[in-house]
């Protein structure tokens, strides 16, 4: 998207759009028992399907494993030892993916299933590996069901929440637009059972969130509105414009696009894929910290971070690396691709260019390689 758009337009947009990821919540997934409810599955796949016959490709990004493992463990409430919430969700994949798949059978489509780690997406070659099955799985007629590996991703390796998830999933994809359902059939400023709430229409830039109180998750899933608030933002500075709303709407949300909150990307401060990758989704191997000059050259934007403005160094790091780039008081700055081993950028510290060896006069971190936070919407 290159121009900025209306809120008419963007719907229209979304309601035409090529690629659409749709991110489905637990709760839309699963009955009050923790059981998989076909019901609303089939519901939710005759929208897709309805979607697909006219000419969209559809990667769908659901949750639920835990939850629908809940049931066949007999389980009372949602674990919160990290051991049985993966049993739970090693259960639950298994129910979840076996409900999808036969729904989609009734129009004779088959469904693949996609699990994905932090770790998966934080380093280069896995995710592009990921983006290929992905694509390859829709050029075979089937449907990518993605999902974080609950089994394996540890408490400090996961992406938070699906939403996040679906964020990330729908910059890898280039995506042409992102729908994310819930339980509540749009943003509003405050909890909507507030007779006073304000319901939010578009949100354009975090200004239009100033006023807006966004609550956490409920008792099933981990996103409340405040994590799609955030996987929203996220992805429109990725540049996937976004439709929130609930899955209850699911079939207006895809063909009309008219109901719900829509998030406008901002053409003039979107991420190249590789800046948005090394931002929001890349493993850092290592810290640079920067003196008070450097961090106002590279956070004015175009300048290439040189050995002289870098003051300590942390982590064993390589060349090709993402590392962590903060300032003087530890503020983080953003991140970038190393140019050097750690052991070699250790002596150059602080030194001018024209003080070090011909082969260490390139740029630490390049401009082209270095995304700072400054400008997130």
């Amino acid at each position: 998207m290159d121009q900025e758009m209306t809120q008419d337009q963007l719907r229209r947009h979304v309601a035409t759009a090529r690629r659409v990821v749709v991110k489905v919540g637990t709760s839309s997934l699963v009955n009050p028992d923790f059981s998989v409810s076909r019901e609303k599955i089939d519901r939710i796949v005759d929208a897709l399907e309805a979607r697909m016959s006219a000419g969209s490709d559809v990667i769908v990004v659901s949750s639920g494993a835990i939850a629908a493992g809940m049931a066949p463990l007999g389980l009372k409430a949602r674990p919160r030892d990290l051991a049985t919430s993966q049993a739970a969700a090693a259960v639950g994949q298994v129910h979840l993916a076996q409900a999808w798949g036969e729904s989609f059978t009734r129009y004779g489509r088959a469904i693949g299933q996609v699990l994905l780690t932090q770790a998966d997406a934080g380093r280069r070659d896995r995710a592009r590996n990921a983006q290929r099955t992905i694509d390859r799985l829709r050029q075979l007629g089937t449907v990518p069901i993605v999902n974080e590996n609950d089994t394996v991703a540890t408490s400090e390796m996961r992406f938070g929440d699906n939403d996040r998830l679906s964020a990330i999933v729908a910059t890898l994809v280039s995506a042409d637009a992102l729908v994310l359902l819930s339980d509540v059939d749009g943003l509003y400023d405050r909890p909507p059972s507030d007779p006073q709430a304000r319901f939010v229409g578009e949100v354009r830039s975090g200004n239009d969130l100033q006023d807006v109180a966004a609550g956490d998750g409920g008792r099933l899933g981990t996103g409340g509105m405040a994590a799609k608030v955030s996987a929203a933002r996220l992805a429109a500075r990725g540049g996937v414009p976004v439709l929130l709303t609930s899955a209850e709407r699911i079939s207006d949300a895809l063909t009309t696009a008219d109901v719900g909150t829509v998030f406008h990307t901002r053409p003039s401060s979107r991420l190249s894929a590789w800046k948005f990758w090394a931002l929001y989704a890349a493993d850092a191997e290592g810290v640079l910290r920067l003196d008070a000059g450097a961090v106002q050259a590279v956070t004015g934007g175009g300048t290439s971070l040189l050995a002289v403005g870098i003051t300590e160094i942390e982590g064993d790091f390589h060349r090709g690396d993402i590392v962590e780039i903060l300032g003087p008081d530890g503020e983080t700055i953003g991140r970038g691709e190393v140019a050097y081993d750690a052991p070699e950028l250790q002596l150059m510290l602080g030194k001018q260019t024209g003080d070090l060896d011909l082969s260490q006069r390139r740029p630490v971190v390049h401009a082209d390689y270095l995304s700072n936070y400054a400008s997130r919407v």
